[in-house]
């Protein structure tokens, strides 16, 4: 049995818009909402669901950039939700994270070998005099030559840029690293190649992944396992061949018939949803696709659905499999 790196249970990040004049929340926004989710040591799992569903809030919580409304993560079996400010810290650079504009993320006042040796510093890894060799040992793990290091961000394209994060993101040699979108704002032809690098680095290093992105068609390269989220809650879990072989929930086949057929000769049905998302700040009381599920019955607008195991680690929300 694969050991878990961490153990997410009943996860949960709400966001107050709105208080009354005594200063509670009269209007709260459920940006994450009782996931639970164990990310074994070496894989990589693929989160996946459409902008908004609280993918991006769920990987900021991991990284320590937001604290938990509800819930606890257990990360080699410590509980890090118990911990203090600081205790927690320390945690921070075994859990790193790539993000999804390259530009945005990176100092343009700083060089990008400033850029990869601060956290070096920060964290006192290395002496100062081996700094710069660990720094130039990263630029060549992902593609980039050493005289480049002391160029700035806005000298290089948005898949350079995007290799320097992931660079600065090794530098600290992390266990964990969550990626969120980390090619969604790059050509299609650049897309592979940091794909690539990413997987090749996962086993060079031996990292464990978080892979955020919108479609299935991105993590299937990468990913080991498969999760899908809709507004904040988990609606499937299953390894990627199982997956993509036999989705259950309605959503995931929706997601599924949206990925572009390249063979005329396999045709597929596509699955239109019809309505909009429902707000996360008033969520319906049942399951929360149910308005624009194209197979809805009456318990559903009723009853949320909880995961259950159907098969060997394919675990389903769906009323359908009550």
């Amino acid at each position: 049995m694969s050991e878990i790196l961490m153990d997410i249970q009943h996860l949960s990040k709400h966001f107050t818009v709105e208080t009354n004049f005594l200063g509670k929340p009269v209007s709260v926004l459920k940006a994450v909402d009782d996931v639970s989710l164990a990310i074994q040591k070496g894989e990589a799992f693929g989160l996946v669901g459409e902008s908004g569903c609280g993918k991006t809030t769920f990987g900021k919580i991991l990284v320590n950039l937001y604290n938990p409304s509800n819930g606890k993560i257990f990360f080699e079996g410590k509980d890090l939700t118990a911990l203090n400010e600081k205790a927690r810290r320390s945690y921070c650079k075994d859990i790193q994270m790539i993000f999804q504009d390259p530009y945005a993320s990176l100092n343009p006042r700083m060089t990008i070998g400033d850029i990869i040796a601060e956290p070096i510093l920060i964290n006192n890894l290395l002496p100062k005099d081996k700094v710069e060799e660990r720094v130039i040992y990263l630029l060549n793990c992902v593609g980039l030559a050493q005289h480049q290091r002391n160029r700035y961000p806005h000298e290089f394209s948005g898949g350079q840029r995007q290799r320097v994060g992931i660079a600065r993101a090794l530098a600290v040699q992390p266990k964990l690293i969550v990626c969120d979108e980390p090619v969604s704002a790059l050509d299609v032809s650049i897309q592979a190649q940091v794909l690539n690098l990413l997987d090749d680095l996962k086993e060079e290093f031996g990292l464990t992944y978080l892979f955020i992105a919108h479609g299935l068609n991105v993590v299937k390269h990468i990913s080991d396992r498969v999760g899908v989220m809709y507004l904040g809650k988990l609606v499937e879990i299953a390894p990627k061949k199982e997956l993509y072989a036999n989705p259950m929930h309605p959503y995931t086949q929706a997601l599924l018939s949206a990925i572009p057929n390249i063979n005329p000769e396999k045709k597929k049905e596509r699955i239109i949803l019809e309505g909009d998302v429902p707000s996360p700040i008033n969520p319906p009381a049942g399951c929360r696709f149910a308005s624009r599920c194209f197979k809805a019955m009456d318990q559903c607008k009723e009853n949320a659905p909880v995961l259950k195991e159907i098969s060997p680690d394919h675990w389903v929300a769906c009323h359908l499999f009550d």
